[in-house]
């Protein structure tokens, strides 16, 4: 199974969202979970990759050319795919992804977790969609999603298909409800 990674290719001002990052790559590659990310070695997107990796697990980029000087390109990751726009990186991420989550990030992490949502509920992919709630980083994204809902702006079926975390353990209970097991 292959976890597409959207977080932030800065640190965060909390050490917390290093180590949950750390603690999501260890928890994946231990379960024979392979991730898909931006191909960086910076912030969260490195803590992330260099976890799975530390635990045996593949780790495949997507870089966009363009990004190659501003985000420095993973030396040690499994597979890097090279692309020239944003727009193909998040194209080719989805497509070899089984399911999308995203850590703690700024504006970038944003576009990618709406995009894939927006592109579930016109029917584009069917894939589960995850916020990993570290240090409670997406309480007021949660309250926003609500509200969407409340107010006829989102179905709530689509509310319902993002999956709100706290710990890697839910992500596989999720998936084992979801494969009836």
């Amino acid at each position: 199974m292959r976890v597409g990674i959207y977080c932030g290719s800065k640190i965060g001002k909390n050490p917390i969202y290093a180590k949950k990052a750390e603690e999501l790559g260890s928890f994946l590659a231990r379960h024979e979970m392979d991730i898909v990310y931006g191909g960086s070695n910076q912030g969260l997107m490195g803590k992330i990759a260099d976890a799975v990796l530390a635990n045996n697990g593949d780790v495949i980029g997507v870089m966009p050319s363009f990004l190659q000087w501003k985000e420095v390109t993973h030396e040690h990751i499994t597979n890097l795919h090279h692309v020239t726009t944003m727009y193909e990186r998040k194209a080719k991420m989805i497509e070899i992804a089984d399911l999308l989550i995203a850590l703690p990030g700024g504006a970038g992490t944003m576009d990618e977790f709406f995009d894939v949502v927006t592109l579930s509920q016109i029917g584009q992919h069917q894939k589960p969609i995850f916020l990993y709630n570290a240090n409670d980083y997406y309480r007021l994204l949660q309250l926003q999603l609500q509200h969407m809902v409340d107010e006829g702006f989102m179905q709530q079926e689509h509310l319902d298909n993002i999956y709100i975390i706290q710990r890697p353990e839910e992500l596989l209970e999720v998936i084992q409800k979801k494969n009836g097991i």
